[in-house]
């Protein structure tokens, strides 16, 4: 018994482990966008879905000798693959797909140990059930989400801080070795216990405990709840990522969450664990109506400190909903490899509708809000045979929730000229007012972030929101103006505000990830055709385009790339400014944005800065008397002088010293010890 627990347990860590391991490894690649996580939650799914496949194939179609000779295999091939380190060669150029490429990377990169390690769950519950059949396996169910549980909520604590990625997945690879031969043993002790004298007969696999069979209902509402867990994983995973805070460790909060309902509900001998209605019906209704509030007509809760807790609580109790119910229904263990496989394909399908599908249908987030009906609505069914009371207030909540979703969809459209998505995000182009007001602005939103705004009467060339006279960059570009023509490259266009600087005889090259930015700043706004410069463009990710370029010998570069409230980890590392200063003049200054709301960046490109030979200043502009945006901007060069400049030093604030912070690498960051 202690074996089939033991494997069972490690297969569950390094189950969860490497999700974000394998992510964070990738997420440079692909512009640091949030989407890089939702597709290998969606990958992993799937995987765990051909897993569960696997197992109940196997289990019902193989004798014991054959299903441990099979599986023995496919660990002995697996563990050939190691270890975990992704290609360079599956680097992006810049216009394909993201979504696929990635997909074929982990394919590649972690398909057969993750497919092997989704296989464990049911399949060694399979054999445990064989060998002991008084036993009650769903504990073993339970002990596999606290593993997972355990793996997720070490990571961003005890693993991601004190440890690099080659590291993290050498580490990973040993463990994994472990693992084959733990399930090894697994397999040989089922074969050899199904006859009770050696693997070599072929004995057949005798039949758990019997049960009643399941109807083609029970299979039906399985899927259902399994697939609305997934689906409301991934809707509020997305939320907070794009809505509330682009913060890397933030993405294990929501699947953290998840999984411990699994534990909660499926933890117990009999019933439903730790759920029971009358607990967290109620609750459920009233969050949920709450977070149909919170996005209601702009009114969402940007505060990181109100709506984490809100979305947490609310996709904590919609979970114990779904799993709880689903952990009701649950069948004899003559059944659970069909169980486990449609509480897989439940999952696989959720997170196919938000991940695939719903990017490809909706041009804004949409399907959080349906997600939060179709809650509603199963509540009210699930409930109608008990007290009238329950169902009435599930259809009442459905109806509040209602309302304030149709008032947020209506206020999306409301004075909006542009409302697309892609993989990079929802983008949306608003006017604040009238048309031919001279007052009116018009705004380009990524979420609730703006990217950039320009008046539409005759103030239009004039440089707005973060990027006026008076901000680091403005300073830094009005300076050198006065030694001739300049070479400015811009990481990150927005709306390409910085264009309106550019004179006769200077160039301004932006580069940028997402096309449909690309496509709207020209078309939407008037910076790059007003501009007296030369405008080039360059489609890909900012620095691995700079890689491949020659030296462009910039007189200013200008980090802006932001993905929701946060510049990308990727472009304030030690490797990237090497990549920046290959390309900047030896008289250059390099302007990094680091206004945030949740993260200090100051002291990260401050110890970046010494490690380069640098001389760094942080710019603090509070814009007052002017309708322009508070900003901090760090500006960097080979030259102190430079930097000491009047005209360059206007508005200088002293840089803050975290004491032990460490520089950061491609392969290492510490996002908690930077937190606000």
């Amino acid at each position: 018994m202690a074996l089939y627990a033991l494997t069972i347990f490690i297969s569950a860590v390094l189950l969860f482990l490497v999700q974000p391991i394998i992510a964070k490894q990738i997420l440079p690649w692909f512009g640091g966008s949030a989407a890089v996580w939702t597709t290998c939650l969606v990958f992993f799914q799937f995987l765990l879905l051909f897993g569960y496949a696997y197992a109940d194939w196997t289990t019902r179609k193989l004798n014991a000798r054959r299903q441990a000779v099979v599986h023995i295999a496919l660990l002995v091939l697996s563990v050939i693959t190691l270890p975990i380190i992704p290609d360079a060669a599956w680097k992006p150029a810049g216009n394909e797909d993201p979504t696929w490429r990635i997909l074929g990377l982990l394919t590649l990169t972690i398909g057969l140990p993750y497919f092997l390690l989704s296989t464990t769950g049911p399949l060694v519950q399979a054999w445990f059930a064989r060998s002991f059949p008084t036993a009650t396996v769903y504990r073993l169910f339970a002990l596999s989400n606290f593993g997972s549980l355990l793996a997720l909520v070490a990571y961003p604590f005890a693993v991601e801080p004190w440890t690099s990625s080659s590291e993290q997945s050498w580490t990973w690879s040993a463990g994994y070795i472990v693992f084959a031969l733990l399930c090894t043993g697994s397999a040989l002790y089922s074969a050899r216990h199904a006859d009770g004298v050696r693997i070599l007969a072929a004995a057949p696999v005798p039949a758990p405990a019997e049960g009643p069979a399941p109807a083609p209902s029970d299979y039906l509402l399985w899927l259902l709840l399994a697939g609305m867990g997934s689906f409301m994983l991934l809707a509020v995973s997305n939320h907070i990522a794009h809505d509330i805070a682009s913060v890397p460790f933030l993405w294990i909060l929501p699947l953290t969450l998840y999984l411990l309902t699994f534990i909660l509900c499926f933890e117990g001998r009999q019933g439903r664990g730790w759920y029971h209605r009358i607990w967290f019906l109620g609750p459920m209704l009233i969050v949920v109506a709450a977070m149909a509030w919170s996005v209601y007509h702009e009114r969402g809760i940007v505060d990181v400190k109100e709506a984490l807790p809100l979305f947490s609580a609310g996709l904590f109790l919609m979970c114990m909903f779904f799993h709880g119910e689903l952990a009701a229904m649950k069948p004899s263990p003559r059944h659970l490899t069909g169980f486990y496989l449609m509480v897989s394909l439940g999952g696989a399908l959720g997170g196919l509708a938000v991940g695939f599908v719903a990017p490809k249908v909706f041009n804004a987030y949409y399907e959080f809000s349906a997600g939060l009906l179709i809650t509603l609505a199963l509540a009210a069914y699930l409930t109608r045979s008990v007290n009238k009371l329950v169902p009435v207030a599930a259809l009442a909540a459905l109806g509040v929730t209602g309302y304030y979703v149709v008032q947020h969809f209506d206020s999306l459209s409301s004075n909006t000229r542009v409302m697309e998505r892609n993989f990079y995000g929802t983008l949306r182009v608003k006017d604040t007012g009238p048309e031919g007001d001279p007052e009116t602005m018009r705004r380009m939103l990524h979420g609730m972030i703006m990217h950039g705004e320009q008046h539409l009467g005759p103030r239009r060339k004039e440089p707005t929101s973060y990027y006026g006279p008076t901000a680091g960059v403005g300073q830094a570009i009005l300076a050198l103006q006065a030694s001739g023509p300049l070479r400015v490259g811009v990481v990150g266009l927005g709306v390409g505000t910085l264009a309106a600087y550019g004179r006769t005889e200077d160039m301004y090259r932006f580069y940028e990830i997402n096309p449909q930015v690309i496509d709207t700043a020209r078309k939407e706004f008037f910076f790059l055709g007003d501009s007296a410069a030369t405008i080039e463009t360059v489609l890909g990710d900012a620095r691995l385009a700079m890689e491949r370029e020659v030296p462009q010998q910039y007189d200013v570069l200008v980090i802006d790339a932001f993905s929701s409230d946060a510049i990308p980890v990727h472009l304030i590392t030690r490797e990237a400014m090497a990549v920046y200063l290959r390309h900047l003049k030896p008289g250059g200054i390099l302007a990094i944005h680091i206004t945030n709301r949740f993260l200090r960046l100051g002291p990260v490109v401050k110890r970046l800065a010494d490690d380069q030979g640098l001389h760094a200043i942080l710019i603090d502009d509070d814009a007052k008397g002017s309708d322009l945006a508070t900003t901090d901007w760090m500006l960097l060069s080979r030259d102190a002088t430079l930097l000491k400049r009047p005209e360059v030093a206007r508005g200088e604030a002293a840089i803050e010293d975290l004491p032990g912070l460490r520089i950061w690498t491609d392969s290492f960051n510490n996002l908690f010890q930077i937190l606000k």
